[in-house]
């Protein structure tokens, strides 16, 4: 017989044990109605986490759909009487009859990126009720969508094509030579846009940029964007593994980082390189976690594969954009109580630096990336400048700058201190002890970055949310979401009609018309 109270009889029990019966009888009854209630609750919250699902996939069909059906203000790199089948995809054109209209297409963008963002936010809600294949398939579908599409959103990855073929083409350093001095026949100048600028990616994913010239164009295009998405899912992938590790459930997990609207729309369909950053940062805490669980090394001979290879997956990440590296002190400090772990991790960081210095030393010369010029772009709605604006400064200052880059470094210190522990670290129940307060202390540090940078954009976000997914702070996981509207109020094309309408203009202050005068000529 089933253990519900709901199959007891109950008047016969109340019949043979009196008043007490009774009591008991109507105790049962209402705890009946109550587990009734909550599993009808529960049911209700799976439905609707799977219509979410189902609505964040297909409404990325529908963007997608939108940007490969003309040339338009979603696709920058398009423009009338040049859209390529090789660019549009297998989806182009399917929307024939579809709004022309440039303000019309802006609404419909805008809309369907914030529904999407309410869709995503009714799946983490529910999340810890969904099955896992539901939210594996809508990830995995999602990623899809957005491998099939046009680019979407800035054309940075024309400007990787652009810097790798102008060193195995032209024989022109991409550290040393601006792209304006290419010829201007080659195919992927005219795609790019960063025409005054050194190459400021690391010298590993130029490498990469490197190996897909002999493909040509188009092909280095989809191989680039095929790379890209396997490096998602292989971020996504190490996620459930980490959260595993950690005794955590993966599914929320996953479904924070791989259903996230600004990294599927402007990141995947974007096609920005930091999916493989991200990719080998969260192998780096896999590995340690490896190593935590199996029990860290206490001699520094034998060497640890696991501790030296995330110490190798560090500089790597960093290897391929610089951002990366304002987690290497932090990672240290994790691993301050574990010495012989630290030191097996360090001699990996060591060993990867040695090695991708002589790579680029042979590719480059004594070149680096040119990250002082990028540095000094001023986007007109990031954190910085609008700090500037209501000081009435007229945007962001060198001199605000300068005490916003001592705030950073400030903060990542204190990232620092909280991955050591402080004086609370001998009581930490973390599963991971020192890397799982290095993963929380990491995703506050990239918190700190993004909103200290002067030039953000929206899927920058990515930097944080594997990080946030598994980390035991509920706080950086909502900072985490706030940071993803602040972005998506600031990028949305819909959003320069609502400045328009409330006469907000930080470019046309003298220091906005600087910063414009600045990115135009960057772009020659």
């Amino acid at each position: 017989m089933s253990g519900d109270a709901s199959t007891l009889p109950l008047p016969a029990v109340g019949a043979a044990a009196g008043d007490g019966g009774k009591v008991r009888a109507g105790f049962a009854g209402r705890f009946s109605r109550g587990r009734s209630g909550a599993l009808v609750g529960a049911r209700a919250g799976v439905l609707a986490g799977k219509l979410a699902l189902t609505a964040v996939v297909a409404l990325s069909l529908f963007v997608v759909l939108m940007a490969a059906n003309r040339p338009s203000i979603l696709t920058p790199t398009t423009h009338i009487g040049y859209f390529p089948h090789w660019m549009a995809g297998p989806l182009g054109g399917l929307l024939q009859g579809f709004t022309n209209d440039g303000t019309t297409l802006k609404y419909l963008f805008t809309g369907a990126v914030a529904a999407m963002y309410l869709g995503y936010l009714l799946v983490l809600k529910h999340a810890r009720r969904l099955p896992a294949r539901w939210v594996l398939a809508a990830i995995v579908a999602a990623h899809v969508v957005f491998l099939l599409a046009p680019p979407l959103a800035l054309t940075d990855l024309f400007n990787y094509i652009n810097y790798g073929r102008m060193e195995v083409v032209h024989n022109l350093n991409p550290y040393t030579t601006i792209p304006i001095l290419e010829p201007h026949n080659d195919p992927a100048f005219v795609l790019s846009n960063w025409h005054e600028l050194l190459s400021p990616y690391g010298p590993l994913f130029t490498l990469l940029t490197f190996a897909v010239v002999p493909l040509g164009v188009a092909a280095s295009f989809w191989a680039l964007k095929c790379v890209l998405m396997l490096a998602s899912l292989a971020t996504i992938l190490l996620v459930w593994k980490c959260a595993r590790l950690l005794g955590r459930d993966p599914v929320p997990a996953v479904a924070f980082v791989g259903l996230n609207p600004l990294v599927l729309i402007w990141g995947l369909g974007g096609d920005h390189n930091d999916f493989l950053m991200v990719v080998f940062i969260m192998l780096g805490f896999y590995l340690l976690l490896r190593a935590k669980a199996r029990g860290f090394a206490q001699t520094v001979l034998p060497l640890s594969a696991l501790e030296m290879g995330a110490g190798a997956a560090f500089v790597t990440a960093v290897a391929v954009k610089a951002s990366a590296a304002v987690l290497l002190p932090i990672v240290l400090a994790g691993l301050l109580r574990a010495p012989r772990a630290l030191v097996q991790t360090v001699l990996g960081m060591i060993a990867a630096g040695i090695v991708v210095g002589a790579a680029s030393l042979l590719a480059f010369g004594l070149h680096i990336p040119d990250l002082s010029t990028q540095g000094s772009v001023v986007s007109a709605e990031s954190i910085p400048n609008l700090i500037g604006l209501a000081a009435g400064a007229g945007g962001e200052s060198s001199g605000l700058r300068a005490a916003l880059s001592l705030v950073l470094i400030a903060l990542v210190l204190l990232c620092c201190w909280l991955a050591w522990g402080g004086r609370r670290a001998q009581n930490s129940v973390d599963a991971g002890g020192g890397v799982a307060r290095a993963i929380t202390a990491s995703g506050w540090a990239n918190v700190a970055l993004l909103v200290t940078l002067s030039w953000v954009l929206p899927w920058y976000v990515v930097w944080v949310l594997p990080l946030a997914a598994l980390s035991s702070s509920r706080r950086l996981r909502a900072a985490a979401l706030v940071v993803g509207v602040y972005l998506i109020v600031a990028w949305a094309p819909a959003s320069g009609l609502l400045w328009n309408a409330i006469h907000f203009h930080p470019e046309k202050t003298s220091l906005g018309r600087l910063h414009q005068r600045t990115v135009k000529e960057l772009l020659n």
